[in-house]
């Protein structure tokens, strides 16, 4: 069937984080949303066909995964990346953030120091933080308006205490779906000196044209055993409302330890409409992903030429994955307070200030395309008319 993504969607009286939390978090009601990674788009049909019939039942009982749900995240990831994954490997999690602290605090020490790559999704910083380990930051490199690895840097940076690496794949702010190569050079460095890689793989599936989205373990065995990959449907198919993260760990001394903190927090039974939601993506969501792609592109297409035409001061990083850009605007300023009142006092448009995601990201803004094509071009038009007065 066709989607129609042009079509807006009233989500008032939903409980939304993304359209009904303005007024407290930004200071107006007026404000165009384009910051939290959830799309205004609705789901493929037959996710919602199948949870309209599971909420007509009436019984919302304690609920387990079936067979039929590993084979569906196997089936999807072999089909989609060309990973061969035992269905005994995966695990579960009500999202991939709980999934990378458990990571944190199964596999490593108190103490210990953990590797990420600034900027960076900022809850990499408290899943570290707050699990009492130490932030080390391996910074990636901006040359040309493209994100690097400095893994010369990284092997300076490791010592005895550095027992884990948290890799964003596809990177979020920045939009790099990291290569083959890149992944390997990575995986070597951590393999020589025993340091774990927990890989973020959520935005996985959301690559754009021209790429691919290779998940880590996926690389050699060796890579497999020294590694935890987290994923979801969630990002893909615009579903996280429905909290449930898949966890995938060949590794049987790690998947045990793992599974074991799930069950002393009874965190490892599933969310009835979750696991159904999973099945549901993955087995009959492809045909919508296609097409959200698609539009995706045509939206990415227009951001870069209204930017250039419109405001060339500011520089856009062009993403290779994620629904998620990158803008450059320290030609602006690089204060966060600045940057917030240009924002949502002067435009009534709220992106994501950058500092958030690490020092790195003083100057930047990030900003969530996946909103109907007239959406995002009132809110590029206000932030626009908004910065030309910064400029002048």
């Amino acid at each position: 069937m066709k989607y129609d993504f042009d079509r807006i969607i009233d989500r008032s009286d939903t409980g939304s984080y993304k359209w009904e939390q303005s007024e407290k978090l930004f200071g107006r009601r007026d404000i165009i949303p384009m910051w939290v990674a959830d799309m205004d788009f609705q789901v493929p049909q037959p996710v919602i066909d199948a949870l309209v019939k599971r909420a007509e039942h009436g019984i919302y009982g304690y609920t387990f995964r079936p067979d039929s749900y590993f084979k569906a995240v196997a089936g999807w990831q072999k089909k989609r990346h060309g990973w061969d994954v035992d269905e005994s490997w995966i695990s579960t999690s009500p999202g991939v953030v709980t999934a990378l602290s458990l990571a944190v605090d199964t596999l490593t020490k108190p103490g210990d120091k953990i590797i990420l790559q600034a900027p960076v999704y900022y809850p990499f910083y408290d899943v570290i933080s707050r699990n009492g380990r130490e932030v080390v930051n391996n910074p990636l490199r901006l040359e040309n308006g493209r994100y690097t690895m400095d893994l010369e840097l990284l092997e300076q940076q490791i010592d005895e205490q550095v027992s884990m690496l948290l890799l964003c794949n596809p990177h979020n702010p920045g939009g790099r779906v990291w290569t083959r190569e890149e992944l390997e050079q990575l995986g070597e460095i951590c393999l020589k000196r025993n340091i774990i890689v927990v890989s973020d793989e959520i935005h996985g599936d959301l690559v754009f044209e021209g790429y691919k989205h290779t998940p880590f373990a996926s690389i050699s065995e060796e890579f497999a055993q020294n590694s935890v990959t987290c994923i979801a449907p969630t990002k893909t198919f615009n579903v996280p409302g429905v909290q449930t993260s898949q966890v995938i760990i060949p590794n049987k001394t790690f998947r045990e330890a793992f599974n074991n903190r799930l069950k002393t927090l009874s965190l490892h039974m599933e969310n009835c409409f979750g696991g159904l939601a999973t099945e549901s993506c993955y087995n009959f969501g492809e045909e919508w992903l296609e097409q959200l792609l698609e539009y995706l592109q045509g939206n990415l297409a227009y951001l870069k030429k209204f930017f250039s035409e419109q405001l060339p001061e500011i520089g856009v990083t062009i993403p290779e994955g994620t629904y998620l850009v990158w803008l450059d605007c320290r030609a602006i300023s690089r204060d966060a307070d600045t940057l917030k009142e240009l924002m949502f006092k002067e435009a009534g448009v709220a992106f994501s200030e950058g500092s958030v995601f690490g020092k790195e990201g003083e100057g930047f803004l990030r900003v969530n395309i996946a909103c109907p094509r007239s959406v995002m071009a009132e809110g590029l038009e206000r932030f626009a008319k908004a910065a030309r007065k910064r400029l002048s």
